[in-house]
């Protein structure tokens, strides 16, 4: 089954049409790259796989529900955890109080201190800075935190847009270490990357997105050469 798939979506914001017929699948467990030039609409994929975005035409299904133009809330309970483009964190709010706000709002007030246990095994770094203010933690460890604040209750799949922008080479082995552990633990993966090496390394298949349509959905191999083509980058 697939954890999600969109189903000939088109959206756009007001006039402007960014998305136009696009269909996607992410088989559960497994790993989607999604990359494209800045502007091909991959962002807007992932605002509408966390329902921030509704689309004009098409279809959203989680584990195979039409969840088509459904609340974020109800999408995030569904199993879809999204972190967005940008740190994503509340900067003046403590790494715990940041965690225990995210927790509370998906889970509960019930399942918050268990789920912060769980979060604080899994990123130590963020059990030694738990009463760091997030604003002053490095760009990578907020990175790290946006993801381990949609974490608190194992995911059917995992929207992630951009982790890497913006940081040193050390904090994508970071992200990335953590994104292939989720892997390994049977969590499927939509991955928007500009880097795209490092994402068509760890994905199964490769979707490349150009204009607000699929041009290419494949083996990430096969994405290099469709993606210089949409870049205008000689090959060979």
């Amino acid at each position: 089954m697939n954890a999600i798939e969109l189903c000939s979506v088109s959206a756009a914001y007001g006039p402007y049409r960014a998305l136009d017929a696009v269909s996607l699948a992410v088989p559960d467990g497994a790993v989607v790259g999604l990359v494209g030039p800045n502007g091909a609409g991959k962002s807007t994929v992932a605002r509408v796989c966390a329902g921030l975005v509704a689309p004009s035409a098409g279809q959203l299904l989680v584990g195979g529900e039409d969840l088509t133009g459904a609340p974020p809330w109800r999408i995030a309970r569904a199993g879809v955890a999204s972190v967005p483009e940008g740190r994503g964190v509340f900067a003046r709010m403590t790494v715990a109080e940041n965690l225990e706000l995210s927790f509370g709002r998906w889970l509960g007030r019930g399942a918050v201190p268990e789920a912060i246990e769980r979060t604080y095994a899994r990123f130590p770094m963020l059990a030694e800075r738990r009463r760091q203010r997030a604003g002053t933690l490095s760009g990578g460890q907020q990175r790290l935190l946006s993801l381990a604040k949609v974490l608190g209750d194992a995911p059917r799949i995992v929207v992630a847009d951009e982790l890497s922008l913006g940081l040193a080479p050390a904090a994508v082995d970071d992200v990335y270490g953590q994104l292939a552990a989720l892997h390994d633990e049977g969590t499927a993966l939509l991955v928007i990357e500009q880097q795209t090496d490092r994402v068509l390394s760890l994905a199964d298949r490769a979707v490349v997105l150009d204009r607000g349509t699929v041009v290419y959905d494949g083996a990430p191999e096969g994405a290099g050469p469709q993606l210089a083509r949409v870049l205008g980058v000689a090959t060979g």
